[in-house]
């Protein structure tokens, strides 16, 4: 049992760590939290939360530290390369799955634990979020621990069997841990699980085995010293932000969709407004892939059984009730349901359980319906990121990358072997899906993205002041672009401004400065450096798109002529 967990904590950083150093850092949201603990590292200020000289106070304090830690542990300080801080995400998805084997091996057997594990190792979400240093990835694992303490809590009360001393204290942990992370979305999945459960039980006692009081207090612990000294140190603007600003205006109201497709939301970190309910039944397909389908042949099965097996039902309402939540709320991002894809990764390792009869009998006619669709999905997506895989090297870097043959045929492969005929997939086939995904993912982030250098724009801009930097003290100021990724790489002090901004800044220190700028607005530059009796030299030029945008720019890197 013990090997199975250490198999798939392996097996999870093996199907991670591939793009972790040479995928560039991706805008926004990423770039703007390991900026932000960049600062920290330069400043020694781990409390305050900054991005340049702006507050960031949309999450609470505990990546930042996590990040921080890690920064610490290379010996690199604030020149530390991305991968480092991906790490922590790396680490993150690993612990999930890891507590998804061991939630799934109390509650269904040791084979159960395995499948449910390599599942949720091996779907896209995982793969991406374990490659892109944010929240996301660390808090599933606080909400798989919580979880699965609570489901073992809730099972021995069911079974009237004295509930483990350990127990509470990871479910406790977990929340104030997951606090830290990501305010209160570990709490809010652990509410609608016990408030489902209660509805169909009517009991509510098998909460008090949690031990409350002294559950509470650990969150508190937790929690409470950076909440004191933020509030101290921000006078109380870091709550007006958080919550005033950020998590109420998510649930209350929703402001113009982006109107870009759900892949580009998830890439830049930029949530999509107003959407209507049903746009995780849509995404559905590409962020469990390639299980999306199994998950839903085993959830289905469940639904037909829950009433006799409290097991399932805590599947089931770790899944549905957060689901629907989401669907609700109107401000939306793919994998904000990605706390919930371990409640279907459990199911499918419980159909593992059942005799073939039983785990294949017919479906009611609207689960068949259910399950095509999936299944539908499941075809799209595979021939999808196949011809992703072989099309975006084309489109992009205007040539053909051989790596998108293996890449495309494991994609193929792999969507072949999640389209079962039975929806009982054996634990040998389960794993060998995990394994083709591995490598689609292994080959998409770490090999085929970041050899699109046309959308890579920062990385370039970095590497163009370096061969050009004039003086160790350089500065440069950059207009229109504004990509935090700009500012991670080539230097905190970077200034973000217009065309007039740029000329300021050369003129400032016209022997060190360097200017970024559209090569259109050259002419421009060159009359506002005019009027002090300078001239702008264009030392190079870099080509490219910026994907968060969709803009085509033609940037040249200026300094004032000696």
């Amino acid at each position: 049992m013990n090997r199975n967990y250490l198999f798939l904590f392996l097996f999870s950083v093996v199907m991670t760590v591939s793009g972790l150093a040479s995928l560039p850092p991706v805008d926004r949201d990423e770039s703007r939290f390991v900026q932000s603990t960049k600062q920290m590292v330069e400043t020694g200020d781990y409390i305050d939360i900054r991005l340049q000289d702006v507050t960031r106070y949309k999450k609470p304090i505990g990546i930042y530290w996590l990040q921080s830690a890690a920064v610490a542990l290379s010996g690199e300080g604030a020149e530390a390369p991305i991968w480092v801080y991906r790490l922590v995400s790396m680490l993150g998805i690993a612990l999930a799955v890891v507590g998804i084997g061991w939630t799934g091996t109390k509650l269904f057997g040791a084979n159960a634990g395995l499948a449910a594990g390599l599942m949720m190792a091996a779907i896209f979400a995982t793969a991406f979020e374990g490659r892109d240093a944010k929240t996301d990835a660390m808090l599933l694992a606080c909400c798989v621990a919580a979880q699965g303490a609570l489901a073992q809590v809730y099972l021995a009360a069911r079974r009237k069997e004295p509930v483990a001393g350990h127990l509470p204290w990871i479910f406790w942990i977990g929340q104030g841990l997951g606090i830290l992370i990501k305010g209160p979305v570990a709490p809010l999945l652990s509410l609608l699980t016990a408030a489902a459960l209660f509805a169909f039980d009517r009991d509510w006692r098998w909460l008090l085995k949690l031990k409350l009081v002294r559950g509470v207090a650990i969150v508190l612990v937790i929690v409470l010293p950076w909440i004191v000294l933020i509030s101290w140190k921000s006078g109380g603007a870091f709550f007006h932000e958080a919550v005033g600003k950020d998590m109420l205006n998510k649930v209350a109201q929703g402001e113009e969709s982006h109107g870009l497709p759900p892949g580009f939301y998830m890439l830049q970190g930029e949530e999509s407004h107003g959407l209507p309910p049903g746009f995780y039944m849509l995404t559905y397909s590409l962020f469990m892939w390639p299980f999306g389908l199994i998950a839903v042949g085993a959830g289905l099965q469940a639904i037909n059984r829950f009433r006799d097996d409290p097991r399932l039902r805590f599947c089931l309402a770790w899944y549905i009730p957060f689901w629907l939540v989401f669907e609700a709320i109107p401000t939306k991002l793919p994998h904000y349901v990605m706390p919930a894809y371990p409640g279907m990764a459990l199911l499918v390792g419980w159909l593992l359980t059942l005799p073939a009869d039983q785990a294949n009998a017919p479906l009611k006619r609207w689960q068949s319906w259910l399950w095509w669709a999936t299944a539908f999905g499941v075809v799209v997506v595979s021939i999808g990121l196949a011809a992703v895989c072989i099309g975006t090297p084309i489109y992009f870097a205007k040539a053909f990358s051989w790596w998108s043959i293996p890449a495309a045929i494991a994609a193929l492969v792999t969507g072949y072997l999640a389209f079962p005929r039975q929806l009982q997939v054996p634990l040998g086939r389960i794993a060998a899906i995990a394994v083709g995904a591995g490598i689609t993912f292994s080959l998409l982030f770490g090999v085929i993205a970041p050899s699109l250098k046309p959308i890579w724009l920062s990385p370039a801009i970095k590497t163009a002041v370096d061969v050009n930097r004039p003086c160790d003290t350089t500065v440069l100021a950059s207009s229109p672009y504004h990509e935090p990724s700009l500012v991670f790489l080539v230097g905190t002090n970077t200034v973000l401004t217009d065309i007039d901004g740029v000329a300021k800044h050369l003129l400032a220190d016209p022997a060190c400065a360097l200017g970024l700028a559209p090569v259109k607005e050259e002419q421009k530059l060159d009359e506002l450096l005019a009027g002090q009796g300078k001239s702008a030299k264009r030392l190079t030029e870099i080509d490219g798109l910026n994907y968060s945008s969709g803009d085509k720019l033609a940037l040249g890197l200026y300094r004032v002529t000696p």
